[in-house]
C-alpha cells in the first residue's frame, strides 16, 4: 500500500512563499515519477508541476519561475517550493505518484495511480 502525505500548507500574503512537502511510504520511491496538482473551489483539479526518477521536472506554464519541484529519495519526499504566490494560487495541493522510470511529463490525472489528501493554500491579497 502507498500512502502520500502533504504538508506545508497554510496562508500567507501576495507575494510570500510557501514550501509544500509529499512524503511518501513504501521503499519504491525512487522509482516513481511525481506529481503536484491544485484544485481551487468550483474548479477542475490541475497539473502544477512534476518530476521524474531521474530528477526531470516539468512545469505549468502559469507557475513557470515561481514554483520549482524538487526530490530528495533518500527521505522519500516531494518538495514544492512556491514563491511570488497569487491570490489566484489559493486551492488544495494535493501529490501524485505513479510507477514509471520515464522521463515523458504525466500531466493527466490519469496518469497517476496515488494520491494524497491535499493541504490547503491560501493566498490573501
Amino acid at each position: 500500500q502507498v500512502q502520500l502525505v502533504e504538508s506545508g500548507g497554510g496562508l500567507v500574503q501576495a507575494g510570500g512563499s510557501l514550501r509544500l512537502s509529499c512524503a511518501a511510504s513504501g521503499r519504491t520511491f525512487p522509482y516513481w515519477y511525481m506529481g503536484w496538482f491544485r484544485q481551487a473551489p468550483t474548479k477542475d483539479r490541475e497539473f502544477v508541476a512534476g518530476i521524474s526518477v531521474s530528477g526531470v521536472t516539468d512545469h505549468a506554464d502559469f507557475v513557470k519561475g515561481r514554483f520549482t519541484t524538487f526530490r530528495d529519495n533518500a527521505k522519500n519526499t516531494m518538495y514544492l517550493q512556491m514563491n511570488g504566490l497569487k491570490p489566484e494560487d489559493t486551492a488544495v495541493y494535493s501529490c501524485a505518484a505513479t510507477p514509471y522510470l520515464g522521463v515523458v511529463a504525466r500531466r493527466s490525472i490519469v496518469d497517476y495511480n496515488y494520491w494524497g489528501q491535499g493541504t490547503q493554500v491560501t493566498v490573501s491579497s
